[in-house]
């Protein structure tokens, strides 16, 4: 597929294939870019006028618990994180002191006294501490978790912590008594039972070294982690640094598990199974861990197999409650504006083609369904404020229509050609790219911080001549917008600097008009396209960041990066309207709902989170991916979402339901791309394993119709092999497939760098 390096050269041409198989495209290299420069002074772009009604203010999600300070996991603070997901906090953040430390064990200690009623105790420490009955909040606004009833498992961990003075010797027959039992148990509940075992050496792992018993905890960590599951190995390799209880002192992993309940699934008769034991054994550490760092959410049903955990398992801090999922998402699409198309009849008239006039109907019957029969599962039209449409907006829709005419209908017997650009020579390193809806312009962003935009067409690109030519043209000529081009800056692609580190991702508005780029740097740029010069830099993550993308109505755009957080921002404000915190690990991949009322992202907690974009709540987690997670697409229809990984698995989630309904097995590496086709029958995934793989959704999704859902239990059966479902695939030369799109007339677009081995 791809061709032999050339000499580099600038421009991208790409040769289309015949269908189905791919062609080799060679495309002429960038060529090494000069030092970045400082982009002009930032200034607010043109934009549609509606905001917001509501103020913007970040908003927490009801998922694991968030910080208040700075840095990871934390909003616009500075600063070493607090906690996993936090809004945003004033100034830094730093790891909790000696004092903040004593005053939250002092806490604890009351809590425990008050729960317990020992009155006369609790006054005593209360008079010799100088603790008065209202200061209780106070001291624990002063931690260095907030006040917020999220953060409490933290308390009590620390008072886990110190009230666990057990025998170090025994921590290990603890683990191989729950072993032992899990072993014996009946085969029907052990699958379940087994899915303890995990977070129960954990956190007698982290009880060994908070009380300094550092060779116990060494020795029992490097007996049993082999016991557990490859897909927590990461996890594992951070804990095994560990060995020092002021190791545990700001660690982010160690606050992860102490302050998000570890989430497990299962039936009533292997929970009442494992109370059994525990109470007859009289095994108070297994059971204190139980009660206070998992989260047991018991169903009534048959007890999973293997397989179905193993299906939605894998998640950092397990998998998610019933109840995350139980939220009723509107995944419908917009009802369509109703446009006039008076350019219809009169292209119609000059072509004097016959076969044009018995396309019109269809096209006309389709449009009229679409204006006149409202989805029952849309949201309403002003749910959020949407921008309005330009004349600009109504004539590339009636373009778009024109083109869905000439649309190929795909499926098992018609697969689409793939035309794939090759970046030649790409020595400064590719890391993101985009395609216009149009299929008109190609964006690259780079590791040495720079942005290439190339025109995909013959068509060069042309910037906006200077003010004083500006002013010389008679503003009223009817080709006004052809004059004020400036053809001596017309060329094959245009470069813009700005970046100060490597540019993570890339994302053209829907009109066409801007680019937006991420960074390494912290900032999110947007760029005009007219004028090729950056408008505005939006400063708000801290960290890299790894993912920024436009909404289908354009206005909108989200972020995503290293501060576990997704921002949404709108093009005219310098500070974002949402801040979407809930990840435990950074947010890796972005994406908006068709119809922009949702933004789900993708994170390196291998969970996948769906935000409604109008109260910032987090209205699905998907679990199930056994590594972070890189790609991610909606179906054109709202209703499914498709995920890509670093597995090597694609799986496809129902959003109406919040479940799991396919696993597409046949990738050797990280997917870095998904695209559906524009009709949803096709499934296109790129990969680091140099091939493009093609999938049938239409037969993966034809058994779902009948809404026949285990949603009490939160599993279904999948078909056991996808290979089913697998309608070609297609390998390149040397060339990392990062980039699909499909054109409106169903042209696969694929795009990577060559990568000499």
């Amino acid at each position: 597929m791809a061709a032999v390096p050339e000499p580099p050269s600038e421009g991208a041409t790409p040769a289309a294939s015949a269908a189905p198989s791919p062609a080799p495209a060679p495309a002429p290299a960038p060529s090494p870019a000069p030092v970045p420069a400082a982009s002009p002074a930032p200034s607010p772009a043109p934009s549609p006028s509606p905001t917001l009604a509501v103020k913007a203010e970040a908003v927490e999600s009801p998922g694991p618990g968030a910080g208040a300070g700075g840095g990871p996991g934390a909003g616009a603070g500075g600063g070493p994180g607090t906690g996993p997901g936090a809004a945003p906090g004033p100034g830094p953040g730093p790891g909790p002191g000696p004092e903040l430390s004593e005053r939250h064990t002092l806490l604890a200690v009351l809590q425990f006294l008050k729960k317990n009623r020992f009155r006369e105790a609790e006054e005593t420490l209360r008079r010799e501490a100088s603790v008065q009955e209202g200061q209780d909040e106070t001291l624990r606004a002063a931690g260095p978790r907030g006040s917020d009833s999220a953060h409490q498992p933290d308390v009590s961990s620390v008072l886990s912590a110190y009230s666990n003075q057990g025998d170090p010797s025994l921590y290990e027959e603890y683990y191989c008594g729950l072993k032992a039992f899990i072993e014996a148990a009946l085969d029907a509940l052990k699958a379940e039972l087994a899915s303890l075992l995990y977070p129960v050496f954990v956190h007698l792992y982290l009880e060994l070294v908070y009380n300094e018993h550092e060779r116990e905890a060494r020795l029992f960590f490097h007996r049993y982690h082999g016991d557990q599951e490859g897909y927590y190995h990461d996890d594992l390799r951070v804990l095994a640094g560990l060995s020092k209880k002021e190791h545990m002192q700001g660690n982010e992993t160690v606050l992860d598990f102490r302050t998000s309940k570890f989430v497990l699934r299962i039936s009533r008769d292997s929970y009442q199974c494992l109370k059994r034991h525990l109470q007859e054994q009289h095994n108070n550490q297994i059971w204190n861990i139980v009660q206070e760092h998992l989260f047991i959410d018991v169903f009534d049903g048959m007890p999973r197999s293997k397989q179905q955990i193993e299906l939605t398992s894998g998640g950092m801090a397990g998998e998610a409650k019933r109840e995350a999922n139980k939220t009723k998402v509107f995944f419908g699409l917009l009802k369509e504006p109703e446009i006039e198309l008076p350019l219809d009849d009169e292209d119609e008239e000059g072509e004097n083609e016959e076969g044009k006039p018995k396309k019109k109907k269809p096209k006309k019957d389709s449009l009229g369904a679409k204006s006149k029969k409202q989805d029952p599962n849309a949201p309403q039209l002003n749910r959020i404020p949407l921008p309005e449409l330009k004349d600009s907006d109504k004539l590339d829709k009636i373009m778009i229509m024109k083109e869905a005419t000439k649309r190929v209908k795909l499926g098992p017997d018609c697969l689409p050609s793939i035309c794939f650009y090759t970046f030649l020579n790409a020595y400064q390193g590719l890391t993101a790219v985009d395609f216009t809806d149009d299929s008109s312009l190609i964006a690259g962003g780079f590791a040495d911080s720079t942005v290439r935009v190339w025109s995909a067409t013959p068509k060069k690109l042309r910037s906006v001549k200077g003010a004083t030519d500006l002013s010389l043209i008679d503003k009223e000529s009817e080709d006004v917008l052809e004059r004020i081009m400036d053809e001596k800056s017309a060329c094959e692609f245009k470069m813009l600097l700005g970046h100060g580190g490597p540019v993570y991702g890339t994302s053209f508005s829907p009109d066409r008009n801007y680019l937006l780029s991420s960074s390494e740097d912290g900032t999110v740029r947007l760029w005009s396209l007219q004028t090729f010069t950056c408008l505005v830099g939006y400063k708000g993550h801290n960290y890299p960041v790894w993912d920024t993308q436009f909404s289908p109505y354009g206005y909108y755009f989200i972020s995503g990066g290293h501060d576990r957080v997704a921002r949404l921002w709108v093009t005219d404000h310098y500070q974002p309207l949402r801040i979407f915190s809930g990840h435990l690990s950074d947010v890796t991949c972005t994406r908006f709902h068709p119809n922009s009322n949702y933004v789900a992202t993708g994170s390196a907690d291998r969970t996948i989170r769906l935000w409604d974009v109008l109260n910032g709540n987090c209205v699905r987690i998907l679990t199930g991916h056994k590594g972070p997670i890189h790609s991610l697409a909606f179906s054109p229809s709202g209703r499914y979402l498709a995920s890509g990984a670093t597995d090597g698995r694609v799986l496809l989630w129902d959003i109406g339901h919040g479940l799991l309904v396919g696993e597409l097995n046949g990738h050797t590496d990280t997917v870095y791309s998904l695209k559906f086709s524009r009709d949803g029958e096709i499934l296109a995934s790129g990969s680091m394993d140099h091939t493009v793989k093609m999938w049938d959704t239409i037969k993966a999704f034809e058994d779902l119709e009948t809404d026949d859902f285990s949603t009490a239990t939160g599993h279904i059966n999948l078909a056991e092999n996808s290979q089913e479902l697998l309608l070609g695939s297609y390998m390149t030369k040397s060339t990392p497939v990062i980039g699909l799109h499909f054109t409106r007339r169903n042209l696969l677009l694929a795009a990577g760098a060559y990568n000499p081995q």
